[in-house]
């Protein structure tokens, strides 16, 4: 058990590590909170695996602490944030017709 725990350390390393290079303007979250995350996921994804597993396929818990610590940092990412990406209909005003018999309500002067 001792060396899966460092297994499932290394692969939450190296899925933290992945995410950040690979799309870096996609975590705003910062890196410790995003390598936090891959980390701890992978960790325990992993036990609970190989608890489930009885201990017998090591390689399948892995496997199931790589793809869970991926998915969970992937909750993460940000695209819409992303340099560039930003959606312009966040930013525009509303633009509401007058409609015709409708009261406008007191403006201050």
């Amino acid at each position: 058990m001792l060396v899966e725990t460092f297994a499932f350390a290394l692969v939450g390393v190296v899925v933290g590590a992945a995410a950040l290079l690979s799309w870096p303007a996609y975590f705003r979250a910062g890196r410790p909170l995003t390598l936090g995350t891959a980390l701890g996921s992978a960790l325990l994804t992993g036990v609970i695996a190989h608890f489930t597993l009885d201990g017998r396929y090591p390689a399948a818990s892995i496997a199931v602490s790589a793809l869970a610590s991926a998915l969970l940092t992937s909750v993460l990412a940000r695209p819409d944030l992303a340099a560039g990406r930003a959606p312009a209909h966040r930013h525009r005003p509303q633009h509401r017709p007058h409609r015709a018999g409708a009261h406008r309500r007191h403006r201050p002067a």
